[in-house]
């Protein structure tokens, strides 16, 4: 009677014992040509882009202020050298609803070599020759001959002069305020408006704000710059301490794999407890503070982010928030313990792999860099493309007219029908703009550049995932170590990979692109119909990112195996996605208690390294400690070289751990091909080793249905 065939479902035949299979297959073709061809396509129309931009751009939009003719105020090599600032002949008009619409307040503004210091009016001045001379230092040229009515119906000067201080490379009327809450200017609560008004000084306080709107995202901007400038040497040696800590982890776990997690565990665990200390005694410490009861709602958006450390609700956030992922954690290693042995002995065998493709370690290095050089372009480009509008000058009048917000030309505007019939307007640079065939195109440009990125990013993602999955499929499948591997591992898996897989590679990243594109265009409406969506709208929209956030997972999941079983049997990557996708789901539990479990406790490696260079940050930058206070550099935010240094020491803690990460991948897919293809016989031996052989089998292995890994395991132990 034969003997009965296992019942596999619907996720394909189990893979054939195949006597010529000795690992990554040498004998190999080129794979998903056509996308090859169009990436290389896209990406030479990239550079024509970059070309493009910078040929048409110009920074300088972004670094200077620009007066009302449209030109940059201090940059050198001008006339307007020597004169830095901004200056707003009326800043009252800056109150107008206008400025938040069009970032541009509709009075005439000039470059000033200094701001005012003192009140002062034009009829005062044009009495006195010194006051006139002064004064003169904020008018337009062509003053010579004219009278004080002349002057102001040409708009060849303000009307007024009110003490100001440079903000941001602008000039801002000196706004004080008494103990009575009195608003004062120059000292003064009262002030002349030119025409004869004596107003109160709480007047410029609606032309201020509105003014400072559309610059305070620059200030903060300019602001980090500076703090980066300041405390780039300290970051640099964070990051140096990151990478240091993770080569020293990763070596340690090479040999004692299972001691080292442990260690790990307890000192995440310890961590975590330490901040959540840390945290109470900062609550404690707020509680006789005056102002720390003001509630994270009350105090709103602040610029100033170290002014949410003096909140204690601030605070109790940051316990809570600690206190859950601690306690997930304890109960993850509680329930997940015998998993854990079995995890432990994955990432040892993982250490040995590694240890015979030590140049692996290194790679990440690799994969950065083309990292920074996908970002550096990007970011360079955007901002070429964001600065290559030409200036656009708009008709700008306090009464009514037709004209207004109207296209204009400053140079033949004092003659045009448009001042002849609305005296009062002007002719003011309103902003950057243009009507050429590459600007209107201009936003396409942009979302081109976005999705090129996000391409390319993923592309050399993508390289370093099927360079190591190579090189460690390469590792497994040598029956004996290290006779029958190649001599580079690394090396030879990278020129198969740019030899014949080119267009895989584009392929899978192609497809995650795609659906990143889709989560940007998502979110980027979310924002435009914030305020006027309802409650329909805003569920749709919260159901289409949760969808799409949850597909992206998945295609990276499927991408992932896809590489590995390209690198390993060299086909296309929409039969190598399915062929890994059925293998894996004939495997679903050993992937669920065994893959998962690994990801965790690497996860747990990183938290780790994050932790304590995190907390050496805080501390240095912070000024906490006395023996640092001297040393830390002076900031305007201490928390923009701290959030540097985290995010760059998990980036660099994850580029260490991706290594073991797809060293394991690897090695737990390759170990569900061997047990399809071989049953442990001196015929069709098993490539996996002794140790991970009597584990995985053991103690992963379905109970359900008589399975042929339940056979093999059987004729395995009764062999031994």
């Amino acid at each position: 009677m034969p003997e009965e065939q296992p019942y596999y479902g619907k996720h394909g035949e189990p893979r054939k014992y195949d006597p010529t299979f000795k690992g990554p297959i040498y004998n190999r073709g080129c794979t998903d040509i056509v996308c090859c061809i169009l990436f290389i396509i896209c990406i030479l129309g990239y550079v024509a882009v970059g070309i493009l931009a910078w040929s048409q751009g110009d920074p300088r939009k972004v670094i200077y202020p620009t007066d009302s003719r449209g030109q940059f105020c201090g940059q050198a090599g001008t006339p307007l050298e020597t004169k830095p600032l901004l200056f707003y002949f009326n800043i009252m008009k800056c109150a107008s609803p206008m400025v938040l619409l069009e970032f541009q307040c509709p009075t005439t503004q000039m470059c000033v070599e200094k701001c005012p210091d003192k009140f002062l009016t034009l009829l005062k001045a044009y009495t006195n020759k010194e006051d006139f001379k002064y004064y003169k230092n904020f008018c337009k040229e062509g003053l010579e001959g004219l009278t004080v009515t002349q002057i102001l119906s040409s708009g060849l000067c303000p009307a007024m002069l009110t003490p100001s201080k440079p903000f941001t490379r602008r000039c801002f009327p000196a706004l004080d305020q008494k103990k009575g809450g009195e608003i004062t200017v120059g000292n003064n609560s009262k002030f002349d408006d030119g025409e004869g008004n004596i107003r109160d000084a709480k007047d410029l306080v609606a032309g201020v704000k509105n003014a400072t709107v559309v610059i305070e995202a620059r200030q903060v901007v300019m602001k980090i710059f500076e703090d980066y400038t300041q405390s780039w040497y300290w970051i640099l040696i964070g990051l140096v301490i990151a990478m240091l800590i993770s080569l020293l982890f990763i070596v340690l776990l090479r040999f004692l794999a299972g001691i080292m997690v442990w260690v790990m565990i307890v000192m995440v665990i310890l961590v975590i407890g330490y901040g959540i200390f840390h945290c109470s005694m900062e609550y404690v410490s707020l509680k006789s503070e005056a102002g720390s009861n003001v509630t994270l709602k009350d105090l709103g958006f602040q610029t100033d982010f170290s002014v949410y450390l003096h909140i204690r609700q601030t605070w109790l956030a940051f316990i809570i928030i600690l206190a859950i992922v601690e306690v997930v954690i304890i109960l993850l290693l509680i329930f997940l313990r015998n998993r854990i042995l079995i995890a432990i002995a994955l990432i040892k065998e993982a250490s040995r792999a590694i240890g015979y493709v030590m140049s692996a370690l290194f790679y990440p290095l690799f994969t950065f860099a083309l990292l920074s050089i996908v970002i550096a372009y990007w970011a360079v480009t955007a901002v070429f493309l964001s600065t290559s509008n030409q200036p656009i000058y708009k008709v700008f009048n306090e009464t009514a007219c037709d004209h207004s917000r109207k296209i204009c030309e400053p140079a033949n505007f004092s003659t045009s029908s448009m001042k002849a019939e609305c005296p009062d307007s002007k002719c003011l640079f309103a902003f950057y703009g243009g009507e050429t065939v590459y600007h209107k195109y201009l936003i396409g440009l942009q979302f081109y550049n976005v999705f090129l990125f996000f391409w390319c990013a993923n592309f050399v993602t993508a390289l370093g995932q099927m360079t190591l999955a190579g090189a460690f499929a390469s590792y497994y499948w040598a029956f004996v170590k290290p006779d029958d591997m190649p001599a580079f591992p690394i090396f030879s898996s990278l020129g198969r990979s740019l030899r014949y897989h080119t267009g895989s590679l584009a392929f899978g990243s192609l497809i995650l692109s795609i659906i990143q594109i889709i989560r940007v265009l998502l979110e980027y409406i979310d924002h435009k119909l914030q305020g006027t969506q309802n409650k329909c709208t805003k569920f749709l929209l919260c159901c289409l990112k949760c969808c799409f956030w949850c597909l992206e997972k998945f295609i990276k999941f499927i991408n992932r195996n896809a590489y590995i079983m390209v690198a390993i049997y060299g086909k296309n990557f929409c039969t190598s996605a399915k062929d890994a996708f059925f293998l894996l789901m004939r495997n679903m539990i050993r992937v669920a208690v065994l893959d998962k479990v690994t990801d965790f406790l690497l996860f747990l490696g990183k938290l780790l390294i994050v932790g304590l260079v995190g907390i050496f940050a805080f501390f240095f930058f912070s000024g906490r400690v006395k023996a640092f206070e001297n040393t830390a550099p002076n900031l305007h935010y201490y928390w923009v070289p701290i959030l540097t240094v985290v995010v760059g020491s998990y980036l660099i803690a994850h580029g260490f751990f991706s290594v073991y990460a797809m060293c394991v991948d690897t090695l737990f897919l390759c170990f569900c091909e061997d047990l399809e293809r071989n049953d442990g016989s001196l015929a069709r031996p098993y490539y996996m080793s002794a140790s991970l052989h009597d584990i995985l089998l053991e103690e992963t292995e379905e109970p359900t249905q008589s399975s042929p890994h339940h056979i093999n395991c059987q004729m395995t132990n009764t062999s031994s």
